[in-house]
């Protein structure tokens, strides 16, 4: 049966001038993935990711580790990130009291980003990509994954938010749960699916098989 494992990117630069590039500790998470599917013998058919910087770094990465350095990926935009600079700077436009400070603790960032995204959701913002074509171009994207999976195993880099609407619209759950979803998923974590004749399954979600042990449980990170 055709699989897909779809990874969030390593580690971005959270704080920095571009947040869009790995840190140091983003490329490690990656290669460290890529290390251990090598050792499980596990081997890709197609690798794909989005394109954004820190998706191609992450791809990278993982080919590192899998000893897969001059592999070919292939940049699917549809498996970008909705873009939440521009969902949250409309959210402050509306709400400029919930706005958090600039030396504000990253949970206060994220909880101002949980608020904007249900807004958004919900229809009380707007921004270039509706809420309705995000849901839309995901679900076409599954598609066209599931499709072209043809029997074999394919790697899929991409977001928290993106990979929170996969796991929603598999699932069938309401659209609230993509904003509690994309809280919830940790770099480079894996959410494994199968894709069949009746369509495609959720086998597992936000796994860390290389991060969740005693020697580097201090490097599981959420941004």
């Amino acid at each position: 049966m055709p699989e897909i494992f779809v990874v969030r990117h390593g580690q971005a630069s959270f704080g920095s001038d571009n947040y869009d590039q790995l840190s140091e500790l983003g490329w490690q998470q990656a290669r460290w993935l890529g290390e251990h599917w090598a050792e499980d013998g596990l081997q890709f058919d197609h690798i794909v990711s989005g394109d954004l910087q820190r998706h191609r770094e992450t791809a990278q990465g993982i080919c590192e580790g899998l000893g897969l350095a001059s592999h070919s990926v292939e940049e699917l935009p549809q498996l970008n990130e909705f873009d939440f600079k521009q969902v949250m700077s409309a959210y402050r436009e509306k709400n400029p009291q919930a706005a958090p400070s600039a030396n504000a603790e990253r949970a206060d960032y994220y909880r101002f980003l949980k608020k904007a995204m249900h807004a958004w959701s919900a229809g009380e913002i707007s921004a270039a990509e509706s809420w309705q074509q995000f849901e839309q171009r995901i679900e076409e994207i599954v598609g066209v994954l599931a499709a072209g999976a043809r029997g074999g195993k394919t790697l899929v880099v991409s977001s928290g938010g993106a990979i929170a609407m996969m796991v929603r619209q598999v699932l069938g759950a309401p659209s609230s749960s993509v904003t509690q979803l994309n809280m919830q998923i940790k770099n480079t974590a894996v959410s494994h699916f199968f894709a069949g004749r009746s369509g495609v399954s959720l086998h597992s979600f936000n796994h860390l098989p290389h991060l969740d042990n005693r020697e580097r449980r201090q490097f599981i990170t959420y941004s």
